[in-house]
């Protein structure tokens, strides 16, 4: 792999990881109920599953989903409906604690996700619930890999460039969240916070259950 492809993968996923979605909302909502310290453990969740999925993406799997559409929309209709699960979830937590008389916590922004190894299961669930990033790996990841050289190198510097960029990015919307902790003390402002990330995941949720492959 030349200088000149890699930083044009460097640069590719780049902008494509800044993109919002699922991951990067729930990690902003974590920084701001659990801080950027603790919300490190969703960060790992997320990045764990996503190197999965481009693993299996490497292994082949994904042109075996394209194979069996079947079987990739059992996947992703199950995906979607954790996304929605989540969001109602999230906006039933923000009508419970808008109730509470003096409420001046943050809103539950995820499913009760307190201990590290919640907030792990939490970001691993999350990033997972959509299959199309095996199908979208198994196209990019090619792309940018010399077939007259040996792959595994650089299928290994292609996946830890992918997890540096990623995780710069956790840093950027969890400390986002951090941020905004202040203002979400305030319980109505809390309320609607989390009244927008449960409608923004319910959102994601029933894109991915219309979207056709």
């Amino acid at each position: 792999m030349s200088l000149h492809i890699w930083l044009l993968y460097l640069a590719t996923v780049a902008v494509i990881s800044a993109i919002p979605g699922p991951n990067m909302l729930l990690v902003m909502s974590h920084g701001a109920r659990h801080g950027l310290r603790r919300s490190t453990a969703t960060m790992a969740g997320c990045l764990s599953a996503l190197l999965l999925m481009m693993a299996i993406s490497a292994a082949g799997l994904g042109a075996l989903l394209r194979q069996w559409p079947t079987v990739f929309d059992t996947l992703r209709l199950l995906g979607a409906a954790y996304l929605v699960w989540l969001g109602v979830r999230t906006w039933r937590g923000a009508r419970h604690d808008a109730r509470q008389p003096g409420a001046g916590s943050l809103p539950q922004a995820a499913p009760a996700a307190r201990t590290a190894a919640a907030l792990y299961r939490s970001g691993f669930a999350v990033a997972s619930s959509n299959p199309k990033a095996i199908l979208f790996a198994a196209a990019l990841l090619p792309q940018f890999i010399n077939p007259t050289q040996p792959t595994l190198p650089q299928f290994v510097v292609l996946l830890l460039s992918f997890a540096v960029i990623e995780v710069s990015w956790y840093l950027v919307y969890a400390s986002s969240g951090v941020r905004l902790e202040r203002w979400l003390r305030r319980a109505g402002v809390a309320a609607a916070f989390a009244k927008l990330t449960g409608g923004l995941f319910v959102g994601f949720g029933t894109a991915m259950a219309l979207l056709r492959n």
